[in-house]
């Protein structure tokens, strides 16, 4: 039930789907409601794409955090998510999650301007709207759910 509000009926037609992705491209507005262009084929690349994007964000996060590299320490001029965003924000880690997200776009907002002041492109140059960042927390709690530990 919660996978299908998020992400779409996946019982659609796997094939057909991405015969019609290949065919006629995304949806002109697939940065509203997905983490890539891809993601919009089909529910279930919605999902693996968004779990992707969510490994990546911890992996990212960890190792910037392994040389001491915090959001604490970064101005940020953007507004936060709220929990407002969520999926679900009664859930039990939803501040621990809501936290990581803000935390990852002030990290990944100085490592864009470091990529742009060295003429290079964004190192992050993915977009994170509403509806994705409550599909991020749907994932992060399947994994919390998985690892109670």
């Amino acid at each position: 039930m919660h996978f299908r509000a998020l992400f779409g009926d996946e019982q659609q037609d796997y094939n057909a789907a991405l015969n019609r992705h290949y065919a006629q491209g995304a949806p002109l507005n697939w940065r509203e409601r997905h983490v890539s262009e891809y993601a919009s084929s089909h529910p279930w690349e919605d999902w693996a794409e968004t779990w992707a994007h969510y490994l990546h964000i911890r992996d990212a996060m960890n190792s910037a955090d392994s040389f001491g590299l915090t959001a604490d320490d970064v101005e940020w001029h953007a507004q936060p998510y709220n929990l407002h965003a969520l999926w679900d924000a009664t859930r039990p880690g939803a501040g621990a999650y809501l936290k990581l997200i803000n935390d990852w776009l002030r990290i990944t907002s100085v490592l864009n301007e470091l990529s742009d002041s060295m003429g290079q492109p964004p190192f992050y140059p993915f977009t994170l709207p509403a509806p994705v960042v409550a599909k991020l927390q749907f994932v992060h709690e399947v994994i919390a759910q998985a690892n109670p530990g």
